[in-house]
């Protein structure tokens, strides 16, 4: 167990402790489990480590190392036995908005349930906020793994309906074929449980489990990952018990606090990393006070590892005051004043870039942060603040929502289904309408309000269907300069002049996600007036209130050219040169209601550990410890101060604020501050989903990829997957043994589930006779084979080769080739096509077997002498194309590929000349022909 303080070097430990395996003790990567926290964090730690591996000349097979979130390393083994699982091939993965709307669309059923009531709460409950309760304690059962059958026995109404509830929801999921965060969990440790042999060859494969922020870590994952250590209990975890702050997403910090406690007495080495080579020393001295100073005993029990950090010896920073305040005066009311002389003056002498200052506070949602974010904005400088709940604010939203308010009349006639009831929404929607409207009259957008009335005159009344959705609608809009003004190729060049085209994307997403939600592709006479109600009134709703984040970018956690606004649990992990902590009037508050506490007392897994009564105090320390140790060279307390009822800052700060120097008499002159730290990250690109789609079309590649546009989905895409798959299936038989069961029989029946599943998680349906012509495909496949399967090596092998500035990855079938060889294939469910006419497609494909054969050589040992193009769509002719491996060719393909994902990553979205023969099927086309 690893310790570590604040700024100590705990990822370079991570890293160095994982070079020293592989490079000194052999360990090949595969044997390695490393989970961390956030994906990104995951990505950092996987780059890093390559680099390490590349400088020293050591190659690893990314694609068969356990490494990621505990989430997704947990859906990884799901993956690789789902066969030992109730999920299918095409199951979903539900996000937090998705399990609330799960749950708010089967809201009746949860409403039958008896004494339901004493779930939902007290007051009045709308289906919304009944599906919001509801979640809680749904989540919170599947993270404590308590024992439903022991609540069902209890003879208490509240605990059996709880019970009731979470049964009735494990169905809905099973019928549905779905998975909530916390479901991939409880799947997972299911899945080591009733199958030994699983969880025995994942043992086998795994000789070192390490796992980073385990102070974050819920009952659940604790379970899974001792299980996974077994007899050998070769685990390392690492984190820092004072900044553990998601006991409200289920996180205990007992797992630290108690980790020894799980081994045989002195079996479990403690180490401590305790010096802080990030902070100024008043920094650290400051935050030291503040945790010293707070009572972590009780009854003769401490819930903390105690421990001092210091700085490293040497004089790093100079010695001036670190730790002061910006703050507005009782009764001066001069906050914002005072916060923009100050960063205006440290711009003046030290600062090189805004991005060098973040506001940490406890929620950017606050009407004061707000109101400070509006402020300094108003006067020059820019704030990045993406979880501020602004996105619905934006300027560029409301007029694509006013836009769909003036084509959709007919929700202006509909939306008061009931005159007793009046939404706050609807206010907020008129304002949007205004604002559209005001554009409208415009001369410049004359052709926008003709379209607007053809569309008007369309869908009000409706009386026939037509062939598009509300997705689709936003995509025919993007002609108008009144909303493509924002996506010009040239693109913007930092966070905040990109926000607008950033929100334009997420509001398509929304647009997607709801279709898909709600089983819509097109709009019909029958279901228009729901589909209305639904959008506006639910789901938009729904959105507005409890809050949409804004884009934030992965590859730099503080944007140059502005400040950043973030929450304090936002900041974990980051650094910056100038901190300003602000919500100093926040007091402990209890998040504990009688019934957690009465499931802690008498059905968790583990006896109570903390006294309940006194986590609100723990909590908001290690709360503000963490924003304090976020500052490298200077750390202020910020506040407008205030008397009385509601004082500023409250009486828990009082203390440490009193004694601290106002900013005004800190003689910044002189100091240097450190530079925002690059993340560095490598990208992970395939040839089919990246490279070939950058050469095809960049505009397509920058909507799509780079900037997430949801696109209206096609059905030849699934027709595509639903024969890839169905041959997957033919393979994984032969594979297991099973050559015998293959038959026209057999294939019907893995073709008809595919299709099952793959339609309803798509909510995209084929014709009978295409499904026909599919499956048609699949089992002409198999009469050429003639029973004959002792060829295949592996089917739908994921591979993937780290390079110096990014990853490559593909999914390939593998056949046994002549004298120990393997040959490629790659199967194209359309015809064979003309080798002459066609001839530069055939080259991609060429390119894009040559890719794969260099990840394989490169990276997994196996000599390539063939590669295959399969055409299932040929009936009579032969279905090959056939290539021999050529290494000169090969590594001027690679050369070629390095370029493109040179320009990708350089942004290069330039398009020289329209490539016409992918604009059919594109949503863009209605952009691309107005410009």
């Amino acid at each position: 167990m690893i310790i570590a303080g604040p700024g100590s070097g705990k990822t370079f430990t991570l890293i160095e402790r994982l070079f020293y395996l592989i490079s000194e003790k052999g360990v090949t990567p595969e044997s390695l489990f490393v989970a961390t926290f956030t994906e990104k964090a995951a990505s950092e730690l996987i780059t890093r480590l390559s680099n390490r591996l590349i400088e020293a000349g050591l190659q690893f097979n990314i694609n068969e190392m356990y490494i990621g979130t505990i989430h997704s390393i947990c859906l990884q083994i799901l993956e690789d036995h789902r066969g030992n699982t109730r999920l299918s091939r095409n199951y979903t993965v539900m996000d937090e908005f998705d399990q609330q709307y799960f749950l708010y669309q089967n809201m009746w059923d949860y409403d039958a349930i008896e004494d339901i009531e004493l779930v939902y709460g007290a007051g009045p409950k709308s289906r919304w906020s009944k599906s919001e309760a509801l979640i809680k304690w749904i989540n919170k059962i599947s993270e404590e793994n308590v024992d439903v059958a022991r609540l069902e026995a209890s003879k208490d109404n509240q605990l059996m309906a709880l019970a009731a509830c979470y049964r009735l929801y494990q169905k809905h999921l099973e019928e549905n074929d779905a998975l909530d965060f916390s479901t991939i969990q409880l799947e997972a440790l299911r899945l080591l449980e009733k199958c030994p042999e699983v969880l025995s060859a994942i043992q086998k494969q795994v000789k070192y489990l390490m796992i980073d922020e385990y102070q974050d870590t819920n009952t659940l994952q604790e379970m899974i990952l001792l299980k996974l250590a077994g007899k050998k209990a070769n685990i390392c975890v690492v984190g820092d018990d004072d900044q553990g702050l998601y006991r409200f997403r289920g996180a205990t910090i007992r797992n630290i606090l108690e980790f020894p406690t799980n081994f045989k007495k002195g079996k479990c080495h403690k180490k401590e990393l305790t010096v802080n080579y990030r902070s100024h020393k008043g920094i650290i001295s400051f935050y030291n006070n503040w945790m010293g100073s707070q009572e972590w005993s009780h009854e003769g029990r401490v819930f903390r590892h105690e421990k001092t950090v210091e700085p490293p010896k040497g004089a790093r920073f100079p010695k001036k005051p670190a730790v002061f305040k910006v703050s507005g005066e009782i009764g001066e009311g001069n906050w914002h004043t005072e916060v923009l002389a100050f960063l205006l003056e440290l711009k003046e002498t030290i600062l090189t870039d805004w991005n060098q200052v973040a506001f940490l506070f406890r929620s950017v949602k606050n009407p004061k942060v707000k109101s400070l974010s509006t402020y300094l904005e108003a006067n020059g400088i820019p704030v990045y603040s993406p979880r501020s709940n602004m996105f619905f604010e934006r300027p560029e939203v409301r007029l694509f929502l006013g836009a769909f308010l003036f084509i959709f009349k007919r929700y202006g006639e509909i939306r008061q289904w009931n005159e007793n009831i009046k939404m706050s929404i609807w206010e907020y929607y008129d304002e949007c309408l205004r604002a559209f409207g005001k554009e409208l009259r415009k001369p410049e957008n004359k052709d926008l309000l003709k379209w607007c009335q053809f569309r008007i005159k369309e869908l009000d009344p409706m009386t026939k269907a037509v062939d598009y959705g509300f997705t689709a609608i936003f995509y025919r809009l993007l002609q108008f300069p009144l909303f493509n003004q924002y996506l010009s190729d040239r693109g913007p060049t930092g966070i905040i002049d990109g926000r607008p085209l950033r929100n334009i994307a997420i509001f398509s997403s929304l647009l997607a996600k709801f279709e898909y939600l709600n089983h819509l592709r097109v709009l019909t006479p029958d279901y228009y007036d729901k589909s209305l109600n639904f959008l506006f009134n639910n789901y938009l709703r729904f959105l507005k209130e409890g809050g949409i984040n804004e884009f934030e970018d992965d590859s730099e956690y503080a944007p140059s050219g502005c400040v950043s606004f973030l929450t304090i649990h936002q900041s974990k992990g980051l650094e910056f040169p100038v901190v300003v902590v602000g919500s100093l009037e926040a007091v402990p508050r209890k998040q504990y209601t009688d019934l957690d506490e009465r499931l802690e007392t008498n059905y968790y897994r583990k006896a109570p550990f903390e006294p309940i009564e006194k986590t609100k105090y723990y909590d908001f320390w290690r709360l503000y410890y963490t924003a304090f140790s976020r500052a490298q060279n200077l750390l202020a307390l910020s506040c407008q101060e205030a008397a009385g009822r509601g004082r500023t800052p409250s009486k828990y700060f009082a203390d440490f604020y009193a004694p601290l120097d106002s900013w005004r008499e800190i003689e910044f002159e002189g100091l240097t501050l450190e530079k925002i730290k690059d993340v560095n990250i490598k990208r992970e690109y395939s040839f089919t989903s990246h490279v070939l789609l950058y050469e095809n079309c960049a505009r397509q590649y920058r909507f799509f990829k780079e900037l997430a546009f949801s696109p209206v989905r096609q059905s030849p895409i699934l027709f595509g997957i639903l024969v890839h798959q169905t041959i997957e299936d033919v393979h994984k038989a032969a594979l297991r043994g099973e050559s015998g069961t293959i038959k026209k029989e057999k294939i019907e029946e893995w073709f008809n589930l595919n299709y099952q599943n793959l339609s309803k998680k798509e909510r995209v349906y084929l014709a009978p006779h295409i499904q026909e012509v599919a499956l048609g495909q699949v089992i002409n496949y198999a009469d050429r084979n003639n029973g004959d399967w002792d060829h295949i090596k592996e089917a739908e092998v994921e591979v993937a080769l780290v390079k110096d500035k990014y990853i490559l990855k593909g999914q390939v079938d593998l056949i046994q080739g002549k004298k120990g060889t393997v040959e490629i294939v790659d199967f194209k469910a359309e015809k064979k096509p003309n080798l002459t006419l066609e001839r530069d497609r055939l080259d991609r494909y060429h390119r894009q077997l040559e890719i794969y054969a260099h990840i394989i050589e490169k990276r997994h040992g196996h000599k390539v002498s063939k590669m295959h193009l399969y055409y299932t769509g040929e009936k009579d002719g032969n279905p090959y194309v056939t290539y021999e491996k050529d290494g000169k060719h090969i590594k001027k393909t690679i050369t070629v590929i390095d370029g493109i994902v040179e320009k990708i990553e350089n942004k290069d979205y330039t398009v020289a000349t329209r490539p016409d023969k992918h604009c059919a099927d594109c949503d863009m086309k209605h952009y691309c022909d107005s410009i």
